[in-house]
């Protein structure tokens, strides 16, 4: 048996399956539900002349104004600003689909195998990470939808039940609230016929308005003094005698200390393109559900919801009760290719509209309002790369791999910890210290990555077995997925 998501057989029920895609397609905005909302605050002013301050963030997505948050929690009196490209939370932080977690390690099974004399301490330094930033938004006062509902990870093929049995086993060692639930009981908590088994792990992270996050963490970094400039792009840095200046399209930051959170995007120091692979994730949201539609669901927990294989789907429940859907088709474009244009991809969003109606069958006719896409940063070992450069003057903290939402924090923090020369648990783990391995450059990066997105495909399709490509990647802890 293959995966329920297999592509179909060129019949005329796979072309009816296309057209009814197309169909519920056929008016979604091409752009980000988050937001695209009333709320979203008015734009900042731009960046121009001269500003000196202590530190100076580039980029206003998470890592980037949890990095001024702390700082300036760190020192009131520093002088904090930070620059955007476009506006807060034009990036990740406003394109994913709000799962929040405790990882630092994208997964506990991958931190096992990757650092297993440090699990202790990773998964303790991500649970206070996830603990801090429920107090952050308690303090504050943000609005952001914070739910600690935990999340499902279901089989959607019979070698992903033994998988989830494992995995359960693993997160009970590890001290956390899981239950193995078989066929019957996890359609009986959410009703699609696609499940052969799901984990349900409670406790250890849930659900959030990322949009509303990052807007509540932008106010809350100013109400702390700090200065944040949108639609002001990076053009380079040139050395100064105490620090770094910051050069911007229209003026200039003359910094001591700067830290970059750039995701996937161009990123101003060159040298972390070799490290970043820019991938193209795709998103659908539904229109609200009416209460028979969200009847036929079951879903009591409204908990975040993913399937177990390689190419995986993400999916959710929002506050006005649509459903968001997207993963699966993680797309590179040659030479590390990011541009507004990609955003959209219908042949990414009409399979992802099918794979939709073959989850929930019972939401036939269901049509979407948003389609969008957006960058997700990762490295070959799928944990973000931390460092500094011009003499500890820089720090970076980048490739997330689809797991920012609340790593993120951590990455801010550690990015401070490495400008400040403090010696910290999180500075010593070898997560920091040791980078991963870098991409091949071009033109080889971009076979490489295709040849591995289709053994990862494969071994989806032929029971989970990792033929000798994976097997080889898996030799040296290197792999590629969102």
């Amino acid at each position: 048996m293959t995966n329920w998501y297999a592509p179909p057989a060129r019949t005329a029920s796979a072309a009816a399956a296309r057209a009814r895609a197309q169909a519920a397609l056929a008016d979604a905005a091409p752009t980000s539900f988050w937001t695209d909302r009333p709320q979203r605050p008015d734009p900042r002013a731009r960046l121009t002349g001269a500003v000196v301050a202590d530190l100076v963030v580039i980029g206003g997505g998470f890592t980037g104004l949890w990095a001024a948050i702390l700082a300036k929690q760190d020192n009131p009196a520093a002088d904090v600003v930070v620059v955007e490209a476009e506006r807060v939370a034009f990036g990740a932080s406003g394109r994913n689909g709000g799962f929040i977690a405790d990882s630092l390690t994208h997964g506990l099974s991958h931190g096992v195998s990757r650092w297993p004399a440090e699990m202790p301490t990773l998964v303790r330094l991500g649970r206070e990470n996830l603990a801090a930033i429920a107090d952050a938004v308690r303090r504050f006062g943000i609005d952001a939808g914070l739910r600690p509902c935990g999340k499902t990870t279901v089989a959607v093929a019979p070698h992903q039940v033994a998988e989830l049995a494992a995995l359960a086993e693993l997160h009970r060692t590890y001290g956390d609230d899981v239950i193995l639930l078989d066929a019957e009981q996890v359609r009986a908590d959410v009703a699609s016929p696609t499940y052969l088994a799901g984990m349900r792990l409670r406790g250890a992270g849930g659900l959030v308005d990322p949009a509303r996050l990052a807007w509540g963490l932008a106010s809350a970094a100013e109400s702390l003094g700090v200065h944040i400039y949108e639609n002001t792009r990076v053009t380079g840095f040139d050395r100064s005698r105490n620090g770094v200046v910051v050069r911007t399209a229209d003026g200039r930051v003359h910094g001591r200390h700067v830290v970059v959170g750039t995701n996937g995007y161009p990123p101003p120091l060159r040298r972390l393109r070799h490290w970043v692979l820019p991938v193209y994730d795709y998103v659908l949201v539904t229109e609200p559900l009416s209460d028979a539609q969200r009847t036929t669901l079951r879903w009591p927990d409204a908990q975040g919801v993913t399937d177990a294989g390689n190419q995986f789907h993400y999916y959710r429940l929002t506050d006005d009760n649509r459903i968001l859907f997207g993963g699966y088709d993680a797309i590179y474009r040659f030479g590390n290719r990011v541009e507004a244009a990609l955003d959209q991809r219908d042949a990414s969003h009409q399979l992802l509209a099918q794979h939709f109606a073959d989850t929930f069958p019972q939401l036939d006719g269901i049509r979407f309002t948003h389609r969008w896409g957006g960058v997700i940063d990762s490295t070959t070992r799928f944990t973000p790369m931390f460092g500094t450069t011009r003499d500890r003057r820089i720090a970076y903290a980048v490739g997330y791999t689809g797991l920012g939402v609340a790593a993120s924090r951590f990455g801010a923090r550690v990015a401070l910890d490495l400008l400040g020369g403090r010696d910290t648990d999180r500075t010593r783990l070898q997560m920091v210290r040791r980078r991963p391995v870098p991409f091949p450059p071009e033109p080889l990066r971009y076979p490489v990555v295709e040849v591995t997105r289709r053994a990862l495909a494969a071994a989806d399709a032929h029971g989970g077995r990792r033929g000798p490509w994976l097997r080889l990647l898996d030799r040296f802890g290197v792999g590629f997925n969102s």
